[in-house]
């Protein structure tokens, strides 16, 4: 992923923080990436399919009663940002570094914004999503690259500069 620099915050993270702010502290460590082998890619497999098993898709709105809302499941629901903070809230509690676990929005397959969870490993950024089965390369995945959080600090958010080139192909007359 190509990091440009400094990017908002997303309103959500923002009152998230407010309501949890020992979960957006910067640590002062140098930020690490995950040496990946054969436990942990199975550690990283599980967590993304139980997590992604046990929360029902319900969005913000019918939740909470508003359009935008970060928090931790209640009562196994959630859209896309309460999977993403449970899988990085249970892999941080197994000791995966906060560093190497960052928030990431995207726009997905039909351009609307979604937000995945970036694992920085020494074999490249790794993607766990709730709308793929599958952790994938984050080149791999069908999604355009917006901004993440920083490996620094957690309440600071990076550009992304996505600029591969997506196929668009048609069969017929």
């Amino acid at each position: 992923m190509d990091i440009r620099g400094a990017a908002s915050m997303p309103v959500g993270h923002q009152a998230f923080c407010a309501e949890h702010p020992e979960e957006c502290r910067a640590s002062g460590q140098t930020p690490v990436l995950v040496k990946l082998n054969k436990m942990l890619w199975e550690e990283l497999l599980a967590v993304n399919a139980t997590v992604n098993r046990r929360i029902r898709p319900v969005t913000d709105a019918e939740l909470y009663g508003v359009e935008e809302y970060w928090t931790y499941p209640k009562n196994s629901a959630g859209d896309c940002e309460e999977y993403v903070l449970e899988k990085q809230r249970e892999l941080i509690s197994r000791g995966w570094p906060r560093s190497a676990l960052l928030i990431t929005v995207v726009k997905d397959r039909h351009n609307a914004g979604h937000a995945v969870l970036t694992v920085r490993t020494d074999k490249g950024d790794i993607i766990l999503d709730n709308q793929l089965e599958v952790v994938l390369p984050w080149y791999s995945t069908p999604y355009r690259f917006v901004k993440r959080q920083s490996e620094k600090n957690p309440a600071s958010w990076t550009s992304i500069s996505d600029t591969r080139v997506s196929t668009v192909a048609s069969i017929g007359n």
